[in-house]
């Protein structure tokens, strides 16, 4: 990036206005693929813990964390600067979470029951219809609510899941 912003600032200078224009397209361009990858990250994140959740039937503090830290990270890294639109608009989510949960398998494997399954076995054995329609009401949150009323209504959704009564009521 380093250098688009030379090579910007040169064809500023020297009144190359058509070439200044192009690499502020490239510099959106990069920025924008930057907050993708991040997204797509957070994605994982949570769900490994929603894989985990399928399979062991459970719910731990821990995961509760991760899922909420996910979602919020989500909300504040899909809103643009203007604070009025979206990298990844409410309609768009699918492929994005397909992909994600592709790449959450291999990494599940290693926790889900402590690594006794292989990543081709948690495949077969999740239901990923259901993660997916989880995953995507968890992001719609985001589009609702913020601060403090998305994470009551993250834990709402979150006691709704396998474990989650014994979760909220603390018990093990």
């Amino acid at each position: 990036m380093t250098q688009e912003l030379i090579d910007l600032r040169n064809s500023i200078l020297e009144g190359r206005y058509d070439d200044a224009l192009s690499i502020v397209d490239e510099l959106e361009g990069m920025s924008k693929q930057a907050v993708l990858r991040n997204i797509k990250s957070f994605l994982k994140r949570m769900l490994i813990h929603l894989i985990k959740n399928q399979i062991e039937q459970r719910l731990t503090n821990s995961w509760v964390a991760s899922i909420s830290d996910s979602i919020r990270q989500i909300q504040d890294l899909n809103i643009k600067e203007n604070k009025t639109s979206y990298y990844i608009k409410l309609d768009e989510w699918q492929l994005f979470l397909e992909e994600s949960l592709a790449d959450a398998i291999r990494p599940a494997s290693a926790e889900v029951r402590e690594g006794i399954y292989t990543p081709f076995q948690i495949s077969q054995m999740i239901d990923r219809e259901q993660i997916i329609a989880s995953a995507k009401e968890l992001i719609d949150l985001t589009y609702n609510y913020s601060g403090e009323r998305l994470l009551s209504e993250i834990d709402n959704y979150l006691f709704l899941l396998p474990g989650g009564e014994d979760w909220k009521e603390g018990r093990r």
